[in-house]
């Protein structure tokens, strides 16, 4: 497994004026750096090798995730209420 950076370093790494931690903390919040960085205690831990997605951009077919793995899913998508057993409401 690869060794995680902070997101502070990781942006050192990317760009050669990192963004700022208010503005790398609001990208791992709504989902823009993918894979998306872990939270342990107060910090963010991201893979060296994760990118930005710019949300106002489409992902090239090449980039996408694999059709076998997980999607993330937004907090708009997920249902406040999980139905459990026959699939009716109680």
């Amino acid at each position: 497994m690869d060794k995680l950076l902070t997101l502070e370093e990781w942006a050192k790494a990317n760009y050669s004026t990192p963004p700022s931690q208010g503005t790398l903390w609001r990208w791992a919040r709504e989902a823009r750096i993918y894979p998306a960085p872990e939270k342990q205690g107060r910090a963010y831990y991201v893979r060296p090798d994760a990118r930005y997605i710019d949300p106002s951009k489409p992902l090239p077919k090449s980039s996408a995730p694999a059709a076998g793995r997980p999607q993330r899913r937004s907090p708009t998508s997920i249902p406040l209420v999980e139905r459990i057993g026959n699939g009716k409401a109680s």
